[in-house]
């Protein structure tokens, strides 16, 4: 009985996303918001519930070759736009950051200071603690 839980739990782990899965889950995420399209929407184009798409962008479940061709097709993009190198996630990771409700917030509270000193100052900050998070 021991021996089967570890090899179904082995396998758990062998069928578990990984980072590459997130970095796909979050460029599908990018472009179906740039598209303006909703998970449900996606999810009814691609004959999946709205669930299992949150599950592709969060990374939880892995995209097979196939569905991966039916999102590309669904999102208007070739299948290489998800495989576009480590910038092009970096860059997803920005624009993510910037469709987020806090980052709003936050480029709200900067415009509004007018100093452009304390401006610079700030960004360094930002920048100083951001270096050393890496």
């Amino acid at each position: 009985m021991r021996t089967n839980m570890k090899a179904a739990a082995k396998r758990m782990k062998q069928r578990s996303a990984g980072k590459p899965d997130i970095e796909l889950g979050k460029r599908i995420r990018l472009r179906r918001v740039e598209m303006k399209i909703s998970q449900a929407e996606l999810g009814e184009k691609l004959g999946v519930s709205f669930q299992q798409v949150q599950k592709y962008e969060k990374g939880v479940n892995r995209v097979g070759a196939a569905r991966l061709q039916q999102i590309a097709s669904a999102l208007d993009v070739p299948v290489t736009f998800f495989y576009d190198g480590d910038n092009k996630a970096r860059e997803v990771e920005s624009l993510l950051f910037l469709d987020s409700a806090f980052s709003l917030r936050l480029l709200r509270a900067y415009s509004k200071i007018k100093d452009q000193t304390v401006q610079r100052q700030l960004v360094s900050l930002m920048e100083s603690i951001a270096a050393n998070e890496s």
